[in-house]
This record gives structure tokens, C-alpha cells and sequence, in this order.
């Protein structure tokens, strides 16, 4: 049997980035990785533009406070400059606004005394050159490379591509992902009730998982314990998506009919059980070039494989760099004394809080992998070793947060 280690490096081994491809730039670019190098195509600004609503000056004419000036003309943001302005000359400005020839300042209007006859009177002075004005390329200049291949775009990111007049952008394909429960025993939420069935709640907990990263995610519900329509809706899945994730029939049981089905469309098994807890009955293969995830039915199990190896897998088909794709691991210290015995590797639904110097964190009530209730005030995954164990308070732990994507 397979350590998680071990497992994590079978899949990503298995998995490529998916090919470039360009698409319009929006959110939906959030998070995805870009696929070119974007280089400025002019300076930015473009010119030497005003910092505050004031008047443009030359700096010389105004050595200090009762300088007067003439009003020739005013420049809004948008306008072009106009006509220059030359000794003894200012034009009213406006924020963002490109100075005019000539103007190497910006006095703002809260500096200014209104004349009846056209000018202006300094309040404050002297006016030194540069004065609430943004020079031109101050932001980039032409030529230079601003984003780089593999950037993750992140809101700036987006907002840098716009400012550039980008309408589109190269960027790593992002994957299409199939999520189904399987089992006889499933009812979709909303129906009524009726003993011996419980509610399909694998579904609605890893379309939430899938969607932290920029992907599509298609829920195709529930199918049965029965082979004909088993097959038929895997096989729809395999067509339709990058990757599929199954939810329940993985165990050995009569109805686990999910591996031995995924074999007949042919499945290449890299994976079939893993020594942790939960989760030990994870599966994952290839059908052809799509990825299949098949997580245990207890819905603790499949939350804790989608965060160890489904989430990892879809971080590398979107490109990310591997190191960047697995669940990060930290220390911290425990907050009081705990008593477990396991005999896998477990990972206990617990909380971490940030003390001034230190992580503490404090594994929570649990009573297995049907236990989803315990996961509401879980914000991490407690690492605990097979055996018996204690802990006192302090003692050093190791945990997996979950408030990270």
C-alpha cells in the first residue's frame, strides 16, 4: 500500500499542463497562468501628466508666495494638451491631465488666489520643478517586459493587461471536471426522504473544493450501483471533461462497481489504495489523456483525498509549478493535551489559530470518515501518526490548513 508521499508524486508524475490558448481578458482570468510575455508598447504615462486639479506652471516663474500668473487656457483628463505656455503664463489643469509645452509643475488650486483679471496669485512659494506631476514613463517604459510567462494573473495583474489595452491575452488552458456520487443509496437534495437512503452530499462538498481554482466544474449527480448505467455515464464523463472525480463505490464490496467498470473503458490504475486514514481506498488512473479521481463514498475521505491529490493535479493541469501544487505542511504546537490511537497515518479535522510568536492548533471532536459535521469549525488537517499517541500542551504537531487555496 502506498504512502501519501508517494501517491501525491504518481500523480502529478501523470499530469501535464494543458496547452496555451487565447482568451478575452476578464475575471475568469483570475488565477490562471499566463502563456506570454507581455511587453509594454509604449511609455506609461505617455506623457507627463498633473497630480492634482491646479494650474500648470513653469517652475522658474514662481520663486515665491505673490507671484502672479496668467490663465491662458485649461486642460482636462482626456484633452490634449494645446497650446504651451511660456514666461509668465499657466493653464488650469485638471488630475491626470498631460501638462502643456513648456509647463514643468502643478500648483494646486487650494495654493491659488482667483484674480478678476485672468491670473492667479501664489499663496505658497517657490514652486520647484516636478510639483504634483507624474512623469512620463514612470509607471514602464516601451520595450519593457512587465508580465512574464507562468505569471499567475491576480486582480493587478488584470488590471496592468487593461491599462495596456490588451483585449485578450494568452494564458494556460483551464481543465473541465466532472464530479459524480455513485451508490443506490443516494437521493439528491430536495427529495423526500425514505429509509435506507441518504442524501447525495458529495456533490454540492467537492464542486465547492474545485471551485477556489479557475476551472470549470460540471456536476453530473448521481449514478446507481448498476453497471449498464454506470458505464454509460462514466463513459459521457470521459468525453465531456479533462478529468473526472468519482465519489463512492471504491471499496471491495458486491455494489463497488466503479473500478472494475472503469477497466472495461480503459482505465490504466496508478493508484488503488493509499495508507492514510481517511481515505484509504483512493483510486486514480488514466482513460487515454483524462485524468480519473476515484475518492472513497464517506464524505470526510473523499474532502481529505480532494485536498491531497485532486486539488494537487488540477493546480499542475493549470499550469502551476509542482512545488506550488501541494497542500502546504506547517508546524505548530499543540494546544492542549490530546490522546489518539490510529493505525494509519491520520489526518484529524482540527483548528489553528496564529498566536503572537507561534501556532497553536487543537485537533476537534470526531468520530470517522461519515463525520462531515465535524469539518464546519475545521479550518486544518491535524498530521498524526499510526500507533498510540500523546500529546501534551506545546507539544510540536504538524497540520494542513484548509483557508488556503
Amino acid at each position: 500500500m502506498l504512502e501519501v508521499n508517494a501517491a501525491q508524486q504518481i500523480v502529478l508524475a501523470a499530469v501535464k499542463p494543458l496547452s496555451p490558448t487565447r482568451e478575452p481578458l476578464d475575471r475568469r482570468l483570475l488565477g490562471r497562468l499566463l502563456a506570454e510575455e507581455i511587453i509594454a508598447p509604449q511609455d506609461s504615462p505617455a506623457c507627463d501628466k498633473s497630480l492634482r486639479d491646479g494650474y500648470a506652471v513653469r517652475a522658474a516663474d514662481c520663486p515665491s508666495a505673490g507671484t502672479v500668473l496668467q490663465v491662458i487656457g485649461e486642460i482636462a483628463a482626456g484633452a490634449a494638451p494645446g497650446a504651451g505656455i511660456g514666461p509668465g503664463q499657466c493653464q488650469r489643469i485638471f488630475t491626470g491631465a498631460p501638462l502643456p509645452a513648456g509647463a514643468d509643475a502643478v500648483v494646486m488650486q487650494e495654493d491659488v488666489e482667483l484674480l478678476p483679471t485672468g491670473h492667479i496669485r501664489l499663496r505658497q512659494g517657490p514652486v520647484r520643478p516636478g510639483q504634483w506631476v507624474y512623469p512620463r514613463g514612470q509607471e514602464m517604459h516601451a520595450g519593457e517586459a512587465i508580465l512574464t510567462p507562468d505569471t499567475r494573473l491576480t486582480p493587478a495583474a488584470l488590471g496592468v493587461l487593461a491599462s495596456l489595452g490588451r483585449a485578450s491575452v494568452q494564458v494556460i488552458a483551464a481543465p473541465r471536471v466532472g464530479i459524480v456520487a455513485t451508490g443506490n443509496e443516494l437521493l439528491a437534495p430536495g427529495q423526500p426522504g425514505t429509509p435506507g437512503k441518504i442524501y447525495n452530499s458529495n456533490g454540492p462538498l467537492l464542486s465547492a473544493l474545485l471551485a477556489a481554482l479557475p476551472l470549470e466544474s460540471i456536476d453530473f449527480g448521481i449514478l446507481p450501483d448498476e453497471e449498464a448505467p454506470l458505464r454509460a455515464g462514466l463513459e459521457r464523463m470521459l468525453q465531456q471533461c479533462h478529468a473526472i472525480v468519482i465519489a463512492g463505490g471504491m471499496s471491495v464490496g458486491d455494489y463497488d462497481l466503479v473500478p472494475r467498470t472503469l477497466r472495461t473503458l480503459g482505465l490504466d490504475e496508478h493508484i488503488r489504495q493509499v495508507r492514510m486514514k481517511p481515505g484509504k481506498p483512493f483510486l486514480f488512473g488514466r482513460c487515454g489523456d483524462r485524468l480519473v479521481f476515484g475518492l472513497p463514498g464517506n464524505p470526510v475521505s473523499a474532502f481529505v483525498c480532494c485536498q491531497l491529490f485532486v486539488l494537487p493535479a488540477l493546480r499542475r493541469l493549470l499550469g502551476y509549478a509542482e512545488a506550488d501544487c501541494y497542500p502546504p505542511v506547517l508546524p505548530a504546537r499543540f494546544r492542549e493535551a490530546f490522546a489518539a490511537s490510529n493505525d494509519r497515518p491520520t489526518y484529524h479535522p482540527a483548528r489553528y489559530e496564529l498566536r503572537p510568536t507561534e501556532l497553536l492548533v487543537k485537533p476537534l471532536p470526531w468520530s470517522g470518515a461519515p463525520d462531515l459535521r465535524a469539518l464546519l469549525a475545521a479550518n486544518a488537517l491535524l498530521l498524526l501518526p499510526p500507533g498510540d499517541v500523546r500529546y501534551a500542551p506545546t507539544d510540536p504537531a504538524s497540520f494542513i490548513p484548509l483557508d488556503r487555496t
